[in-house]
Order: C-alpha cells, then structure tokens, then sequence
C-alpha cells in the first residue's frame, strides 16, 4: 500500500515507520493519522513483524503537533468526535496493539506528538529533543489522552505542571521524570531503538502481547491488571512458544519462538 505521509521500512522483523511531513514538522492531520492507523494495523497483522520503530523525518521533529489549520473553527461536537475518532483509531489503538512500538524522538514531540509518543510502549530520545504539552496556550487542552497517560509515566503533580504551565522540557528533563526511557546523541537514535527492538524480538511474541495487555489493564477503568495477569499467565501454558520455551531451558539451548 502506498502512503502520502509516511514512510515504511522493513529489516528482516523489525519496521520502521517515518511520519513524513517535514514542511508542517511532521504534524498530525487527519490524513496522517488515518495513514498510521493503516499501517499499524498491517504491521500488527504481518506475523514476519515482531516490532515497530516509530520517528519522524528531518531532524527538527518527532512530530510537533497536530495540524491546528484542521480543526480551528470546530464546534464543540466536532472537536469531541475529533479526540474519540483520534483516541480509537490511533493513540488507544498503538498502547493495545499486540506489536511493541519503540517511540525515537528525534526532534520536538509537542501536543499531539506528545501523546503519540506516550502511546507507544518505549520512548527513547535524542538529547536535542524537546518535549511539551502546549494546548493550553491555545485555549484548549490536550485532547489525544495526554492527561491520562502523562500522570501515569510521571506522577500527578508534574502533570499538572507540564500541561497548566504548557512548558516544554528537554530530553534530559524527560528522562528524569521517567517520560522516556534513554536519552542518546542524535546519530546513534535509530539504532540504540533498534538495539532494543532486537533484544526484544529474542523472546515469545505471544507471551510478550500478553504481558503488554496485563500492564496496560492497570491503567485501564474497570479492570483488574491482577486478574488480568492471572488470566494471562494461565493462557500461555497453552502456546506453542511455552513448551518451546520450558523445553529449550530444560535442554539448555535458545528457544526457537514463532509467536503460536
């Protein structure tokens, strides 16, 4: 499928996806995230895939937002579908995919950019990224589940601040608050993500899928993660890659996992 905002790249199991909107910074327009919502669920749905790098083209930004000229004269119904349509068929939709996604920030990740980022399940930067949540300088607020996800990566109080404030903060900030994972000289981003990613793809796919859904019901309304952990570790005594696994440590060599 061919793309007009974004690119993919394929390295044996891993993919690259570059929102590639370098004139408007990489922000998100309805087009875009329609394009990313396609191109995660392909991937998802690809069993050669077992992990996703996401980034940006250019070195000036993750993606710095989204594309205000969009959505300045909505009304407020329109600016309610906007955020629901949003959160379910991108934001909602990577933090639930079965795939990890490694976020590489290489630039500003601002409003939008932000929230995408928090969405994956790893997020690490270059130290010339800067990091913000900016709505409120616009009279409105982050709308993409920044106010959910950024107390839960950093505590309540600092989310506060970050968003009432609307200031950004640097990579280095980032790391010690715990919203990225490493922080990394620009050159070496894409492959200190890739070093993660292939460390990550040595294990079960299926037990990896299940163990992101357990983490993710914690933060999730009406759920259990404890039962949903108990539930999940049940069903991995029943995978393919569990016998693989238990049998290759009983004979004491690498487990041979493909994801059943």
């Amino acid at each position: 499928m061919s793309y007009k905002n974004i690119l993919i790249t394929k390295e044996q199991t891993i993919a690259t996806i570059t929102i590639n909107r370098p004139q408007k910074l990489n922000a998100l327009n309805k087009s875009t995230i329609q394009e990313l919502h396609q191109a995660f669920s392909a991937l998802e749905q690809n069993p050669d895939i077992k992990a996703i790098i996401l980034t940006g083209s250019g070195e000036k930004a993750f993606v710095a937002g989204a594309d205000i000229a969009e959505f300045a004269d909505f009304s407020i119904e329109e600016g309610i579908q906007l955020s629901a349509q949003g959160q379910d068929i991108l934001f909602n939709f990577v933090e639930n995919l079965k795939v990890p996604v490694i976020a590489a920030l290489n630039g500003f990740a601002l409003g939008g950019g932000l929230e995408l980022a928090m969405a994956c399940h790893i997020r690490v930067a270059a130290d010339t990224a800067k990091m913000g949540l900016p709505e409120v300088s616009l009279g409105v607020i982050p709308g993409y589940g920044g106010t959910q996800r950024l107390p839960q990566l950093i505590g309540k109080g600092r989310a506060m601040e970050m968003i009432l404030t609307a200031a950004m903060i640097t990579a280095d900030e980032a790391y010690r608050m715990g919203l990225v994972n490493h922080v990394v000289a620009p050159e070496e981003l894409l492959a200190y993500c890739n070093e993660i990613a292939q460390k990550i793809i040595k294990n079960s796919p299926s037990a990896i899928s299940m163990a992101m859904t357990a983490i993710n019901a914690n933060y999730k309304e009406g759920e259990n993660g404890f039962e949903t952990e108990i539930k999940s570790f049940g069903r991995c005594f029943g995978t393919v890659d569990f016998k693989e696994g238990t049998q290759a440590f009983i004979e004491k060599r690498k487990a041979v996992f493909t994801g059943e």
